[in-house]
């Protein structure tokens, strides 16, 4: 287990570009620590999914210029709260860094995978590379259980977020709690670290046009990839269709293979319709609320 931890200081010089970019946002340019963690978290997250490294550019820049990149990725950001469609924001200042076009849009038609990974990298990268940080400029922001409260958390996009410098580690005060490597260091977009609702799709389908299971699987199969469902559950204890014998489901709830692939299917829209053998099926994004007592759905 030795083998996937990583110390305090490891972590820190792994990252210390990244710390040192958050230190000047929070520090110098005096910005809200809250929306620093996300901003660098964004970063990042566009970097894992292939785009240019342009936190290893910014200790060489101003402050100034450092200011404008933040602001550039939190008017971004922004579009992450909105089901409308984002204005075609372009960010000039990330752009040129990047030799690179790149502008709001993109997180607004990446929102599911947008919100997953940047979440993923403030809770198993900046909550532990930054603590000490945090501290320094929040020493009073201690609750009772030895966490700091930062501002902000819990956010109504990325939900709360843990910052501790000492429940974290073990009992020489250097060894964090052993998570995987990979959550440390980075994040994969197709892997299983996303929760099963992040992944889940809410379906809906019209009344005198039963759908059966094996044609949403069929469907969505045929459009994203063999593999691309995982699971279906259609819904349960539901009367007949026009007062007859045959049940119709008027809902159901599919699990996907990953975040990107409820991406790709809404394609930056709040509701994607469909059409199979002459009916129609509406999909959005799942939330909790809409069928709280579900069971989880059996593999496809």
């Amino acid at each position: 287990m030795e083998g996937l931890c990583a110390t305090q200081e490891q972590l820190h010089t792994f990252h210390s570009i990244d710390r040192e970019v958050f230190s000047r946002m929070v520090i110098n340019l005096m910005r809200d620590p809250a929306e620093c963690l996300i901003i660098v978290a964004a970063w990042l997250w566009l970097e894992q999914m292939g785009y240019p490294n342009i936190i290893v550019f910014m200790p060489s820049l101003s402050d100034a210029v450092v200011d404008l990149l933040a602001n550039e990725m939190a008017l971004a950001l922004s579009s992450l709260t909105t089901t409308t469609a984002a204005l075609p924001s372009f960010m000039p200042g990330t752009s040129a860094l990047m030799s690179r076009t790149i502008s709001a849009d993109l997180f607004h038609r990446n929102r599911f995978t947008a919100v997953a990974g940047i979440k993923s990298f403030l809770t198993t990268v900046c909550s532990r590379a930054f603590s000490d940080i945090l501290q320094s400029i929040c020493p009073l922001a201690r609750n009772g259980s030895g966490q700091l409260v930062i501002p902000g958390f819990p956010h109504p996009v990325f939900g709360n977020l843990t910052v501790s410098s000492s429940a974290s580690r073990g009992r020489n005060g250097n060894v964090l709690v052993p998570p995987p490597t990979t959550e440390v260091w980075g994040w994969d977009p197709n892997s299983s670290g996303a929760s099963e609702d992040d992944k889940t799709l809410f379906l809906t389908f019209s009344r005198g046009f039963p759908v059966t299971k094996e044609e949403v699987t069929e469907l969505f199969t045929r459009k994203y990839g063999e593999g691309s469902v995982v699971s279906v559950l259609m819904q349960e204890n539901v009367a007949a269709a026009g007062g007859g014998d045959q049940q119709q489901p008027l809902f159901a709830r599919m699990v996907m293979r990953s975040v990107v692939v409820v991406d790709e299917v809404l394609n930056g829209e709040r509701i994607a319709k469909f059409r199979i053998n002459g009916k129609h099926i509406w999909a959005r994004k799942y939330e909790r609320r809409e069928q709280a007592a579900a069971p989880t759905p059996p593999p496809v």
